[in-house]
């Protein structure tokens, strides 16, 4: 069964970076892009970055662009989403996903979505 796992969230101070890792498994994701999105709880899950299946081609969403970068190793099925000078809107659940369609950056494009870490950003 495919599944994605994340990690890497947590608690950081506003200007701080983190690192989120998405790894990927009871499939090869090779041929997938593979993405970011976020949800604060009472609003719509936001897309945030994507890379494509050839792992060069990215995107990403408007608020996040110029500080966060996202990156995959398809060897070892794992994404990773760089986060620098963080702000206080970026606290979210961050939730990885996977699909066949490029650009990523719509819900209906995904087939595996990830539990969610949460990212917390403090003033």
């Amino acid at each position: 069964q495919a599944q994605l796992v994340e990690s890497g969230g947590g608690l950081v101070q506003a200007g701080g970076s983190l690192r989120l890792s998405c790894t990927a498994s009871g499939r090869t994701f090779s041929s997938y892009a593979m993405g970011w999105f976020r949800q604060v709880p009472g609003k719509e899950r936001e897309f945030v970055a994507a890379v494509h299946w050839n792992g060069f081609n990215t995107n990403y969403g408007d608020s996040v662009k110029g500080r966060f970068t996202v990156s995959r190793d398809s060897a070892k099925n794992i994404m990773y989403l760089q986060m620098n000078s963080l702000k206080l809107e970026d606290t979210a659940v961050y939730y990885c996903a996977a699909g066949s369609t490029w650009p990523l950056t719509r819900d209906r494009y995904i087939e595996v979505w990830g539990q969610g870490t949460p990212v917390t950003v403090s003033s």
